[in-house]
Parts: C-alpha cells; sequence; structure tokens
C-alpha cells in the first residue's frame, strides 16, 4: 500500500515535470508577448502595443492572407478527395487495396523536409511556376491522409444495414450516399477538415521548398522575423498564430470526442 502510494506520487511528479519541459517555453513566449520592453530577458511592465503594431504592419497582413487562402483551398479539395477515398476503400474491394492502404500512411510518416524536396523536384520537372499554386497542391498532398484516416476511423461504427435498408426502399446509390452515409460520417468529415485546416496554417518546412521567392505565409514571415532577432512583436505574432491552430485543432478533437460518444 505504502509502495503504491510512492509510486504514485513519482509517477505524477514524472509527469508534471515533462509537461512543464513542453509548455513553459510557449507559456514564456506568450507571457512575454505582452512585454512592455524590446528586450525579452527584461520585464517592464504590460502592454498590448505589439498586437496593436502587428494590425498595422502590411506585410504581416499579407502573410495572413496568404495564409488563410492557402488553408482555405487546400482543406476544400483534400476534404473532398480524402472524403470519396474513405469512402471508396470503406465499402469496395478491389486488387491492390492493401497496397494502397499502406501508401495512405507515407505522407504521415514521412519527414517534411523529405516531401518537402520531393515536391519541390516535381514541381521543377513539371515546368510549375512555385507560388499559390504549388503551395495549394502541396497542402493538398499531406493533408489528404490525415483526412482519410479520420473519416475511415468514423466509418468504421458504420452498420452497413442502414444503407441495405435504404436500398430496400428504392433509393439509388446517390440517394443512398447523401441522405444515409453522410448525415452520418459528417462529423469525422469535419473533424478531418479542422485538422487538415490546422496543418496548413501550421506548416513551414514544406512551404519553405514550394513557396518560391513571392509568395510568403504567416509562419515562413515569422521563420524570417526570427532569424534577425527575438523581439516581443514576434511573441505576439506566434501567439496569435498558437491561438488559431490550437482553436481549429480543439474544435476537431472536440467533435470527434463528442460523436464517439454517442456512438457508443
Amino acid at each position: 500500500m505504502k509502495i503504491n502510494k510512492v509510486g504514485k506520487h513519482v509517477l505524477s511528479t514524472y509527469s508534471f515535470l515533462i509537461y512543464l519541459f513542453l509548455y513553459a517555453p510557449i507559456i514564456i513566449l506568450v507571457v512575454y508577448s505582452f512585454n512592455n520592453s524590446q528586450v525579452n530577458a527584461v520585464w517592464k511592465g504590460f502592454t498590448l502595443k505589439w498586437y496593436s503594431a502587428l494590425a498595422q504592419d502590411g506585410d504581416i497582413l499579407t502573410a495572413l492572407k496568404n495564409s488563410l487562402t492557402i488553408a482555405f483551398m487546400s482543406t476544400i479539395i483534400s476534404t473532398f478527395i480524402g472524403t470519396l477515398a474513405a469512402v471508396g476503400m470503406y465499402k469496395y474491394k478491389f486488387k491492390g487495396k492493401t497496397v494502397l492502404d499502406g501508401l495512405l500512411y507515407v505522407p504521415i510518416i514521412i519527414p517534411e523536409i523529405v516531401m518537402g524536396i520531393s515536391l519541390l523536384v516535381f514541381f521543377s520537372q513539371a515546368k510549375m511556376t512555385l507560388g499559390l499554386v504549388t503551395l495549394v497542391l502541396a497542402h493538398v498532398t499531406f493533408s489528404i491522409s490525415y483526412v482519410v484516416v479520420v473519416v475511415r476511423a468514423r466509418l468504421n461504427g458504420f452498420d452497413r444495414s442502414l444503407e441495405d435498408a435504404a436500398m430496400d426502399l428504392y433509393a439509388n446509390e446517390f440517394q443512398t450516399f447523401s441522405k444515409v452515409t453522410l448525415p452520418i460520417i459528417a462529423p469525422g468529415i469535419a473533424a478531418g477538415a479542422l485538422m487538415a485546416l490546422t496543418l496548413s496554417l501550421d506548416d513551414v518546412i514544406i512551404s519553405f521548398f514550394v513557396s518560391g521567392a513571392s509568395y510568403e505565409t504567416l509562419p515562413l514571415k515569422i521563420y524570417s522575423m526570427v532569424r534577425v532577432g527575438v523581439t516581443p512583436e514576434i511573441n505576439a505574432l506566434s501567439t496569435v498564430m498558437i491561438v488559431i491552430t490550437l482553436s481549429f485543432a480543439i474544435v476537431s478533437e472536440f467533435i470527434q470526442l463528442k460523436f464517439s460518444k454517442n456512438k457508443i
């Protein structure tokens, strides 16, 4: 009994230190984004002037607009393709399905720098000008797999007899999909879309290789600013990025948890 109590305290302390190690840098960054000083190491009081400066910085606003444009375009495309792929792989049997299923995880496990270089080579061979189009295509490439995984997880709990019942009532395949299947998997589609949106907004490495000189996203803008030096303005900009991506991630996780409980 005493040993179990000691072990519990050790485990709790260890867990606390791990979480502290992971999140302390983020907390410090957020706190110092409100620092009324040009130097991060010295605290001189609370201020919102760095956030005000962000709202008046044309380059940052342009980078934010670029990031949102790419994120929404790539999310729409990857969600559409990923959902159809998930439904097709779930419902139908065909040759090479096992191989295709394995290839689905390649964009997830492959290092981002490798994917970035490979996409750069591909776009160069295809004679494509680096910019908006290549960024959207690149983000679609790594987002589709995540959408497929999330939607298929929702389909795994799907009762196929509902489709059979709709067919028995003379519904065609399109009507069955739109009236029965789609409403059931809609939470998975929404969660997958939010995950794709979050990944797109947060991407740096792949975007670095395929953006070109004329198109800069917000993460790339932050990276270029950090190379000069870390200022409270960068802290404020990074905090905004954290809030945006974390919000989408939380909503995505909430949708999955809510409907997984309802399914049970």
